[in-house]
Formats: C-alpha cells, sequence, structure tokens
C-alpha cells in the first residue's frame, strides 16, 4: 500500500499518464477528454438547442463512464490512500503564497480564495464565478481542455493542440503572476 500513498516521479507517473493515450485509443478507437463530457451531460436533457441534439449514448457514454471513475477512483484514494495531516507544500511555494496574503495549508484549496463568504466580494466573485465560466467556456471554445489537447492532441501531432496548449501555459503564466496576486490584494 505505500507504493500508492506517496508521491510517484515525474519519470514514472508522466510515461504512465502517457501511455493512457494509445491504450485508450487502441482498446476503444477513441480519444482521451474531459471537459466534453459537460456537453454529454447536458445533452441527456432533452432540449430544442441544435449543439445537444445528437446520440449521446453512442458519442459520449464511455466517456461519463471514464469520468466516473476518475471521481470514484478519486473517492476511494482519498479515503483508503490519503495521507494523515495537510497536503505537503514545498517552502518556497509557502513563501510566495504567504507574500500573497494567503497562510492556510491545511485543506485541498487556499481558504483564503475558495470560500463561499468571497463571492459577495467583487474580487471573489471574479474568481470563483466569472473565473469558472471563463474556463468553462475557453475548454469547450477551444475544442478541448488542457489535458485533452497536451495529452491527446499533442500526441496525435495536432497543431490546433500545440496552439491552444501555447495559449493555455500563456494564460496560466499572466494569471499567476499579474492576475492573482492584483486579485488577492483586492479580496
Amino acid at each position: 500500500m505505500e507504493l500508492f500513498t506517496q508521491p510517484w516521479p515525474w519519470w514514472i507517473a508522466g510515461p504512465l499518464i502517457g501511455l493512457m493515450v494509445p491504450a485508450i485509443w487502441l482498446v476503444s478507437n477513441r480519444q482521451f477528454g474531459i471537459s466534453s463530457n459537460l456537453r454529454h451531460l447536458c445533452a441527456v436533457i432533452p432540449t430544442r438547442i441544435a449543439f445537444l441534439q445528437y446520440d449521446w449514448k453512442r458519442h459520449g457514454l464511455w466517456n461519463l463512464t471514464f469520468a466516473l471513475g476518475i471521481a470514484l477512483g478519486a473517492l476511494l484514494s482519498s479515503i483508503w490512500l490519503s495521507p494523515s495531516g495537510p497536503s505537503a507544500v514545498s517552502e518556497a511555494t509557502r513563501a510566495d503564497l504567504a507574500a500573497l496574503g494567503m497562510g492556510q495549508f491545511s485543506g485541498w484549496v487556499p481558504s483564503e480564495i475558495f470560500a463561499w463568504n468571497l463571492l459577495s466580494q467583487p474580487a471573489g466573485f471574479v474568481v470563483l464565478v466569472v473565473g469558472g465560466f471563463l474556463v468553462g467556456f475557453g475548454a469547450r471554445y477551444a475544442g478541448g481542455c488542457t489535458s485533452g489537447h497536451a495529452i491527446t492532441g499533442l500526441s496525435f501531432g495536432r497543431l490546433g493542440s500545440l496552439v491552444a496548449v501555447c495559449g493555455f501555459f500563456a494564460g496560466g503564466l499572466i494569471s499567476t503572476h499579474f492576475l492573482l496576486p492584483w486579485l488577492l490584494r483586492s479580496l
């Protein structure tokens, strides 16, 4: 059990994640992606919206099953494989977060950013609601999320995925170094 309760080195975990793409392709002739599940879930409900009128069972049932497996795996691992105590955060990361006014390292996410009472503040609303909408909208507009483009799209040599991944990284750097510090000073 100790093998599953400790972090794996990048040179083991990375190739295993990368091997998922050809494994899924070889077994099912399908492509890996998670963000399309929102469309599949919405298509379950009868509607007049043309974008959601398709045979979701034929095109999305396997993907919904895969996403359910991810959720169940996360739940089971949090119950049986979770180490006791807070998650390990490097000292350099703690120092950077402390400089931004965050000091709670006991949960999965910083309570200074992700808390219900922040919805009443403009900056908190922007981070939680507007940011969440933009992530969801951007994933569908880009034709997939970061995992879909970075893992599947790049492995199939798609130029559009390379452009999307470069955009994700640029957006992440801008958000991390400029937008997030500005928003945190506003909270």
